[in-house]
């Protein structure tokens, strides 16, 4: 079947786009809301010749195409791939690099990433230097060699909220080695930013993938991945190896996903000041020893990387991290106030995951980064992440006072 292409986004406005594309009305009736192709195989016209080149749903599914071409419209064109969790897509992207070959990769990500780096890639022979890419551009230019096959970071990054400058990212690889087809490809994890606030395929970089359980889908009700490239030799590496891997999203979990794409411009927006008024309120805090969020450009908690933010994203998004100092009521460690904070919230809930309409507390180096522990990515024992949801920002600042308070 060709290679299906979204092709150049349509001359309208991001909100727009969110609400309509791959949301087309169906072909047969002329519902708006696209239906759910939940089926295993498809009958076809004759022996070889499927109908519309659907044959079986690991391969094609109605649903899931809608849903691919919608995130590459709004990442700004190029193919969609989609797989069936963010970690199917990191594990199809470091597919790319073959033993011997080097993998750049940020000094903060996800602890699934660096799982599968080190303890599945590693083995294989694929070797992967962790630099701070959100430092000077001496430290990326110093971990390139011949040898090295992808560029690999997220901006804003998790749990730290760092942030790489994708421009200056870009132009110092291709300073390095060229534009040519041999140059190592550029790929940012776009999971907390969302093309809502920014769209790394326009800044030069060649691949960009979600774990799109979170912002894309935005309500916490399914575990969905998706990559979009503008390169056509890579999206046909990853169309292969979704369809040989067989780690394919269901229909209704594209269809979900789908539906929440019709909502990303509102939610972010929300997501962004609620996270904003968060950020600030944590800010004045004196029990509160590090605030971390993109849009705090002043002040003590000021982000290091605020401007460079500023430059390449239209919102703050709405992780905020931080550490509350020692002390408090009970005098204890910042890492005891911390537990305690993360188990008393009230509409904070305590679990992993992001993105989703309700609010969310962790402590990152027990739950979603404990696989980092002891290693160069180790995170601070007392940092907390929040995923800020879309309430009351009053509400959710009363919240946080009080456990702050109480701890």
């Amino acid at each position: 079947m060709a290679a299906r292409d979204s092709g150049p986004a349509p001359e309208v406005q991001f909100d727009t786009l969110a609400v309509h594309a791959g949301q087309e009305p169906d072909e047969l009736t002329g519902a708006v809301a696209p239906p759910i192709y939940q089926t295993s195989t498809f009958r076809q016209e004759g022996v070889g010749r499927p109908k519309g080149g659907f044959e079986y749903a690991r391969t094609q599914n109605p649903t899931r195409e809608r849903f691919e071409r919608a995130v590459a419209a709004l990442e700004g064109g190029g193919e969609g791939i989609a797989f069936a969790s963010g970690s199917a897509t990191t594990a199809a992207i470091a597919d790319l690099a073959g033993p011997e070959d080097e993998v750049v990769v940020g000094d903060d990500v996800y602890g699934g990433t660096f799982r599968y780096l080190d303890k599945v890639r590693r083995p294989t022979g694929v070797v992967t230097k962790w630099v701070d890419l959100a430092g000077d551009r001496d430290s990326l230019w110093e971990a390139l060699s011949d040898r090295t096959k992808l560029v690999w970071f997220e901006t804003p990054s998790n749990p730290l909220l760092k942030i790489t400058d994708i421009r200056a990212t870009v132009a110092t690889v291709r300073e390095r080695y060229g534009d040519g087809h041999t140059r190592p490809r550029i790929v940012v994890d776009n999971t907390f930013a969302s093309p809502a606030l920014q769209r790394p395929l326009d800044l030069g970089v060649d691949i960009v993938f979600h774990s799109a359980t979170k912002y894309l889908a935005g309500h916490s009700d399914t575990v969905i991945g998706v990559a979009v490239t503008r390169d056509a030799a890579v999206a046909e590496r990853l169309r292969f190896l979704q369809n040989s891997m067989g780690a394919v999203p269901g229909p209704f979990d594209c269809f979900l996903a789908l539906r929440g794409l019709r909502t990303l411009h509102l939610r972010v927006e929300r997501h962004s000041a609620n996270a904003a008024a968060v950020a600030a309120f944590l800010a004045t805090r004196d029990d509160v020893d590090l605030v971390a969020y993109p849009g705090l450009a002043d002040g003590r908690h000021a982000h290091p990387g605020a401007a460079v933010a500023a430059g390449q994203m239209r919102l703050g998004g709405g992780m905020v991290s931080f550490i509350p100092a020692a002390g408090g009521r009970h005098s204890r460690t910042a890492r005891d106030r911390a537990v305690a904070i993360c188990e008393s919230t009230r509409i904070f809930a305590l679990a992993e995951s992001l993105g989703g309409v309700e609010s969310l507390i962790e402590l990152p180096a027990v739950m979603t980064h404990a696989s980092v522990t002891g290693s160069p990515l180790e995170v601070p024992e007392a940092l907390i992440r929040l995923s800020v949801g879309i309430e009351s920002p009053d509400d959710l600042i009363a919240d946080l006072r009080r456990a702050l308070d109480e701890a």
